[in-house]
């Protein structure tokens, strides 16, 4: 199920792109294991953000993609209820 994420969110992610901040990411790393409720985490600088097939993505110095209505906390900060 999709998830916008917030003004505030995205303006933190804005912030640690252009800042190059390294961050902490909680995230699902798919719809399964968001059912299950078992996240991941991992700590990375974020680069870019991009669109693809539609959902919005973080990409990270790692080359990993993680989707942004799949993250649940960011630097500390959570983002989900879920």
């Amino acid at each position: 199920m999709y998830n916008p994420i917030s003004s505030e969110f995205f303006d933190q992610l804005t912030v640690a792109v252009q800042r190059k901040i390294p961050s902490t990411i909680e995230y699902y790393q798919n719809e399964e294991l968001e059912k299950r409720k078992e996240t991941q985490q991992t700590k990375a600088l974020v680069t870019t953000m991009q669109l693809i097939d539609g959902f919005e993505f973080l990409v990270l110095d790692t080359q990993e993609k993680i989707r942004l209505s799949l993250v649940v906390r960011f630097n500390g900060k959570r983002h989900r209820v879920n």
